[in-house]
């Protein structure tokens, strides 16, 4: 009787029982590695699924079972985690295994789904090479050419067969390249090879949506393959994707975060400004998304150009936008507490000594109310303005204020004209 139980629980345990799979990697050199963290990817971000401590070899290992839902995961090997990390396609029914090092990136050696991806994108390089050399040649053989382009269609279609029943073929789809029907010159295929390149992208995908696949390639759309970078280009190839994407407004603010962060880092400010008033503000308040919101405002208030968020100065009695008794303002956001802005302070004093068309206007970020007055005494030439709660309140959300102290130069109207790092910057600016 014992014998017949113990074989009903092994055979309940192995038919209902969970299979498991494996996720492990090698990151090398070991000793730059620590921990391996995995996260589930979806179009709303990423959430938390376990972790693993790196060996002295840099291996880890973690393992699921089959209750894990497949889609798009990401490993996160540092700090800060969005500079840190990989997509990787999970179907749950295979293991994984990669190796990782910085110089040569990731390499999977376990897992049919991510080696397919790997192999079919080096493959399309190489014949995407061919076809560079084949232009940059100057030739004109049709023959040659047909050849090349019959290479680059039968190794999409064979990549493409093989991935079939997989979730990589959504990612294979989308990646389709441009197969010209008679020769052409140059400038035609370039000109037809961006018409096609969005052209087989779903976006409606929730598992492209996941990845980082969608927002590279926009980015790349956007900015690599635009001949005149100029602000109606851009404008055309931003109407290009809204069409693209269509109403889904959630998937469409991370596309165009993403652009608006592209466009910050490059100093196109017009263009900045423009994909803020255009559309991500819409999109901020129909995602209600207060940080996303706040972040836009910050930028376009304190862009080059724009005018200074007014704000009292109870001390003189008026607001900013009422002073004009000067040329230039020099705002400083300060605090009282910062090593820095007191040792920054004293140069900007001695520096405008001599300036009379320029006021100082100095608001103190605060804390503490009696050390404030205590400092602000030293600088009487200065108009002092004061925000209690220090790094809570409007003005800091107003003029986007990471650190003290941050210095904005204004013309008579207001007009932000400058942003120096520091007082040696205001001093070149000045040309003193």
């Amino acid at each position: 009787m014992m014998k017949h139980f113990q074989l009903l629980i092994f055979f309940l345990s192995t038919t209902f029982g969970f299979a498991q799979f494996t996720i492990s990697g090698t990151f090398s050199p070991a000793e730059d590695f620590t921990y391996a963290f995995l996260y589930k990817s979806s179009p709303d971000g990423a959430s938390y699924v376990d972790r693993a401590q790196t060996n002295a070899e840099g291996n880890f290992s973690i393992t699921l079972d089959s209750t894990a839902t497949p889609g798009m995961y990401k490993i996160v090997y540092a700090i800060p985690p969005e500079d840190h990390n990989f997509d990787i396609i999970v179907n749950t029914q295979e293991d994984i295994h990669f190796n990782f090092s910085f110089d040569d990136g990731i390499t999977f050696t376990e897992s049919k789904e991510n080696k397919i991806w790997a192999n079919y994108v080096n493959a399309i390089q190489e014949v995407n090479m061919t076809i560079s050399n084949f232009y940059q040649s100057e030739s004109k053989n049709k023959s040659e050419y047909q050849a090349i382009f019959k290479s680059l269609k039968e190794t999409h279609e064979a990549f493409l067969e093989d991935a079939n029943g997989l979730l990589v073929t959504a990612f294979i789809k989308a990646n389709e390249p441009y197969f010209p029907k008679d020769f052409e010159d140059a400038t035609t295929y370039s000109n037809h090879l961006k018409e096609n390149y969005l052209k087989h992208v779903d976006f409606s995908s929730e598992l492209l949506q996941s990845s980082d696949f969608l927002t590279d390639r926009v980015n790349a759309y956007m900015f690599d393959m635009v001949d005149k970078p100029n602000a109606d280009n851009y404008k055309q190839l931003l109407f290009e994707v809204d069409e693209l994407i269509g109403n889904n407004s959630h998937f469409k603010s991370i596309v165009y975060t993403n652009i608006w962060q592209r466009f910050v880092t490059n100093n196109q400010t017009e263009m900045a400004i423009y994909i803020t008033d255009r559309y991500l503000l819409d999109l901020a308040e129909k995602e209600q998304n207060e940080p996303l919101k706040n972040a836009l405002l910050a930028y376009k208030n304190t862009s080059i150009g724009a005018k200074a968020v007014d704000f009292e100065i109870p001390l003189s009695q008026t607001t900013l936008h009422n002073l004009n008794s000067a040329k230039n303002y020099l705002l400083i956001f300060w605090s009282s507490s910062c090593s820095h802005c007191l040792k920054e302070l004293p140069v900007v004093k001695a520096m405008l000594e001599n300036q009379p068309d320029i006021q100082v206007i100095a608001v103190g970020l605060e804390e503490d109310l009696e050390q404030w007055e205590s400092e602000r005494q030293k600088y009487p030439e200065f108009m002092h303005a004061i925000q209690l709660n220090k790094w809570d309140g409007d003005l800091v959300k107003a003029y986007d204020i990471k650190s003290t102290p941050t210095l904005f130069l204004l013309n008579a109207n207001k007009i932000i004209i400058e942003k120096p790092n520091d007082a040696e910057a205001l001093k070149e600016i000045l040309g003193l």
